[in-house]
């Protein structure tokens, strides 16, 4: 068990009050209190963009055995690390292991946690407190350091998505790609608008990987000015009807019938761009072992999600279905537009951390556009995840 002399608390909306031992920064911040199920990858979690504004419950009880990584780039990009700085408001959690073991970790989660000005808890019965987030749905909270108190501030009150995203355009691109079946559908590169809510690196490292030029910009770029082949709507925090001017260029894009494909928060964008609503959920989907259906077949995939907010499937317009489920709640996971050149999924299939279930997506994206000059038999390389 980690020794401190450094009391904290968190404190939550209802007045109730949990007490335990800082290992982070020396500072109180406020924020919505919510939990994530995962089992490992707190680097990865604590770097992604989705969790602005947020104060995290980790249910595991032992976190920080394996320390943090060295910051190592590919393709322009951290290695180890969703963003390149941490996102959340503060950390909660049980039991805090100060001597880590990893052959490429250089400090422990708590140098990481002062390092970035980043609060953090443990000693924490963290049952008890992820139980009464589930029953009575997030709340917001604080966490208080020496006596340092501080109000509560809600944070889907802002833009969050814009605090995030990119502030100029950035462009990705790989020469060199081993995938065999790759090479031949790749050819000549397709051009992707990425529009940054947020976006993870894995996102883009995976559209990189698959040999495409990954045009990046800001969340309310007007993106339709620029020469592209499809736009791709990332993950990212808060409630998805802040992002008006997003929601605007995104219907002009449908209505000019260019391939889109969303993940998580571009999930949400996507729908309300289509004429349907959003809604938020009581405590949402935080982790990576949430099993998701895809409807009208007898698949089952477990992903990786972390969103607060839902697309409501009785207002999809005319011409949109839902096509993932939730096999937990029933709630949306995913939607698809009749033509087929307009979708989404809410959780994330580039995972990072958590299973690779759904990376055939990603694959699927890329048939969508090159499926007019690609004879049908490479095509079924990429099919071999899905099934009937």
């Amino acid at each position: 068990m980690f020794k401190s002399e450094k009391s904290a608390k968190l404190v939550l909306e209802d007045g109730s009050e949990f007490f335990g031992i800082s290992f982070g920064a020396d500072v109180s911040k406020a924020g919505e209190v919510v939990f994530n199920t995962g089992m490992v990858g707190y680097p990865e979690t604590l770097t992604d963009p989705s969790y602005r504004g947020q104060i995290l419950i980790l249910t595991y009880p032992l976190i920080g055995n394996y320390g943090i990584p060295f910051d190592k780039m590919l393709d322009k990009l951290l290695i180890d690390f969703e963003s390149a700085e941490i996102h959340v408001q503060g950390l909660v959690i049980a039991d805090y292991a100060m001597q880590y073991n990893h052959w490429n970790s250089v400090k422990s989660l708590g140098e990481w946690l002062q390092l970035h000005n980043i609060p953090a808890l443990c000693d924490i019965d963290t049952r008890a407190l992820t139980k009464k987030i589930r029953e009575k749905g997030v709340m917001l909270g604080k966490i208080v350091v020496n006596n340092n108190d501080i109000p509560f501030d809600d944070p889907n009150k802002r833009n969050l998505a814009a605090e995030v995203s990119c502030k100029e355009v950035i462009e990705y691109s790989k020469n060199n790609v081993n995938n065999e079946a790759n090479e031949i559908i790749n050819t000549n590169k397709k051009k992707i608008l990425l529009v940054d809510c947020g976006v993870k690196n894995n996102i883009i490292r995976n559209l990189v990987a698959r040999n495409l030029h990954v045009i990046r910009v800001p969340l309310d770029y007007d993106f339709l000015k620029e020469e592209f082949d499809a736009v791709f709507l990332t993950n990212g925090p808060g409630d998805p009807k802040m992002c008006d001017i997003t929601i605007k260029n995104v219907k002009k894009a449908l209505q000019q019938d260019i391939t889109t494909f969303g993940i998580c928060l571009g999930n949400q964008l996507l729908a309300l761009a289509a004429g349907a609503n959003t809604y938020k959920l009581k405590y949402g989907h935080r982790g990576q072992n949430q099993p998701c259906n895809l409807i009208g077949s007898k698949r089952c995939f477990i992903t990786s999600q972390n969103h607060g907010f839902a697309v409501d499937d009785a207002t999809l317009p005319e011409g949109w279905k839902a096509w993932f489920v939730n096999a937990n709640d029933g709630s949306n996971e995913g939607i698809i537009h009749d033509s087929g050149l307009f979708k989404s999924v809410q959780f994330h299939p580039e995972a990072a951390p958590g299973p690779t279930d759904t990376q055939f997506l990603f694959d699927e994206f890329c048939q969508i556009l090159q499926e007019k000059r690609i004879q049908p038999e490479i095509l079924q390389k990429f099919d071999r995840n899905r099934g009937d």
